[in-house]
C-alpha cells in the first residue's frame, strides 16, 4: 500500500457524512411524520427571516404614492399598505425582526429560569422557598400584562422588547427544571459523585445540569411561538418594536389606520405569518417532546 492510498480513502468521508445526516432524517420523518414536516416549514421560516434582504422584492420602508392601497396583483403579490409600501416584502422583514426578537427573549428568559431552577431544585431550603413565591409573584400577572407593564415602563425599543418578553419565560423555565432536578440529584450516580467528594458547582454542571438539557430545548421550541404572539401583541398595542421598523404586530396596527374596515390584505396576510409561524414551532415542540421524554414515547 502507497503512503498515498489512506487520502484517496479518506476522500468520500463529506458525501457519507451527508448521506448519514440525510438517513437520520429520513428515520426521524418515518418515526414521526407530523413533527418532522413542521420542522421542514420551522426551517423554511427561518430561512426566509435570515435571506429576508435577499429574497424580499422591494425595500420594505420605500413608500410609492402612485400605489397606495392597492390590492395584490401582479406588481405587489401581497397588495401595498396606505402609503404604497410593499407588503410582501415588508410580511419577509417582519420575520426576520419578530423571529430575532422571540429568539433572543426565548433563550435568555428560559436561560436565567433554567439556572434559576436548576440551584432552587439542587440547594432547596429557604432559598427554594423564597424562590417559588418570586415566581408564583411573577405567574400571577397574565403574560401579555407583564410585559406590557414592563416595557411601558423602559420605554419603547428592541432590547426592552425583548427584555420584557424574557421576563414572562423565567418562571416556565425555572419550575420545569426545578421539577427534572429534584428527581435527578437523588438518582445513584450524583450520590455517588458526592460520595467521591465532589464540589456543589461541579455536581450541579457536570452530572445534573445535562439531564436537563431535553426540558429546556422542547420549552425553548414550544415558547418560541407564545413570544411571538407577545411580541406581536406589543407591536399592535404600540409598545413594541417602535415604526417604520417592519413588524407583523406594527403591520396589523397601521392597517387600522386604512380606515373603520381596513383592506383585507392588509389584515389577512401579516395574520397568517403570525399564525403559521406559531403553529410551526408549537407543534414542533409538542412533537419534540413526544420524541426525547421516554414516558411519551409512541403515546401519539
Amino acid at each position: 500500500m502507497s503512503a498515498s492510498d489512506p487520502l484517496v480513502l479518506a476522500g468520500p468521508a463529506e458525501p457519507g457524512r451527508q448521506t448519514h445526516v440525510l438517513g437520520g432524517f429520513r428515520r426521524f420523518a418515518r418515526r414521526s411524520p407530523t413533527t418532522a414536516f413542521w420542522a421542514v416549514v420551522a426551517a423554511v421560516i427561518v430561512l426566509v427571516a435570515i435571506l429576508a434582504p435577499l429574497i424580499a422584492p422591494y425595500d420594505p420602508l420605500a413608500a410609492n404614492f402612485r400605489l397606495m392601497s392597492k390590492p395584490p396583483s401582479e406588481a405587489a403579490w401581497f397588495g401595498t399598505d396606505q402609503v404604497g409600501r410593499d407588503v410582501l416584502s415588508r410580511v419577509i422583514h417582519g420575520s426576520q425582526t419578530s423571529l430575532m426578537v422571540a429568539a433572543a427573549a426565548v433563550l435568555f428568559g428560559t436561560t436565567v429560569g433554567a439556572l434559576w431552577g436548576l440551584a432552587c431544585g439542587y440547594f432547596g431550603g429557604r432559598f427554594d422557598l423564597f424562590s417559588q413565591r418570586v415566581i408564583e409573584f411573577m405567574q400571577s400577572f397574565p403574560d401579555l400584562i407583564l410585559a406590557m407593564a414592563i416595557a411601558m415602563a423602559l420605554g419603547a425599543g428592541t432590547w426592552t422588547v425583548i427584555l420584557a418578553i424574557a421576563i414572562t419565560r423565567i418562571p416556565f423555565g425555572g419550575r420545569v427544571v426545578r421539577s427534572v432536578v429534584l428527581s435527578v440529584k437523588e438518582m445513584p450516580f450524583v450520590e455517588a459523585a458526592r460520595g467521591l467528594g465532589a464540589s456543589h458547582l461541579r455536581l450541579m454542571l457536570r452530572h445534573i445540569l445535562p439531564q436537563c438539557i431535553a426540558p429546556f430545548l422542547i420549552l425553548a421550541t414550544a415558547h418560541l411561538g407564545v413570544a411571538i404572539i407577545i411580541e406581536a401583541s406589543l407591536g399592535f398595542l404600540g409598545v413594541g418594536i417602535p415604526p417604520p421598523m417592519p413588524t407583523w404586530g406594527n403591520m396589523l396596527a397601521d392597517s387600522l389606520n386604512a380606515g373603520l374596515v381596513p383592506p383585507w390584505w392588509l389584515v389577512l396576510f401579516p395574520g397568517l405569518a403570525i399564525t403559521l409561524t406559531v403553529l410551526a414551532f408549537n407543534l414542533l415542540g409538542d412533537g419534540l417532546r413526544d420524541l426525547l421524554d421516554p414516558r411519551l414515547r409512541g403515546s401519539v
